[in-house]
């Protein structure tokens, strides 16, 4: 695992799972060498294109943000209902961490380094890409399924139990931004 892997995310020591850790960094790792953005970019784009430029939340902000809303959500349904719909707690803690990796194969920067959509993201959503990348380094089906599904694409599949909790932390820490209802 790279230093700057490690920096952008500690939250990869939650993963107990060594081969799971390694492989779920790695990716990132692949996803960094194929994309032009490079890891200080995460902290300065925005999260999606999809609110316009007064958007300052950064991509890493709202990802981070996932990560520990799942992993709260994950421990409170294994704290009430262990016996009857346990969470994999790796598995979404991966997941959850690899959600938007593909976004970085979506991405390029124009003229003034900022962040757009470019012509790979017009023809491949961050799913697809980031399950590609997923594979190629040896991440199980259940966390390619959490990739795969925490979009609108995964509205077409059974979830499992982690993929909805990722999927719901994510929406929830997107929306407000795109449609919140500012009262005076």
């Amino acid at each position: 695992m790279t230093e700057r892997v490690k920096k952008l995310w500690p939250e990869l020591e939650w993963i107990m799972d060594p081969v799971l850790k390694e492989k779920t960094a790695d990716t990132w790792e692949l996803a960094l060498e194929r994309s032009v953005l490079k890891a200080d970019d995460l902290d300065r784009i925005p999260f999606t294109l999809l609110c316009g430029p007064d958007l300052k939340v950064s991509f890493m902000a709202h990802k981070r943000c996932v990560v520990h809303v799942a992993r709260e959500a994950g421990v409170k349904m294994n704290e009430f209902f262990a016996s009857d719909l346990p969470v994999n707690m790796d598995v979404l803690i991966s997941g959850a961490i690899l959600a938007d990796v593909g976004k970085l194969l979506e991405y390029e920067l124009d003229t003034y380094g900022n962040a757009v959509q470019g012509k790979y993201g017009q023809y491949l959503r961050h799913p697809f890409s980031g399950v590609s990348i997923a594979e190629e380094c040896g991440l199980p089906p259940e966390v390619c399924h959490i990739i795969a599904a925490h979009a609108h694409e995964g509205d077409l599949v059974k979830r499992t139990t982690e993929a909805y909790i990722v999927h719901h932390a994510d929406f929830m820490t997107f929306l407000p931004f795109k449609s919140r209802l500012v009262v005076n």
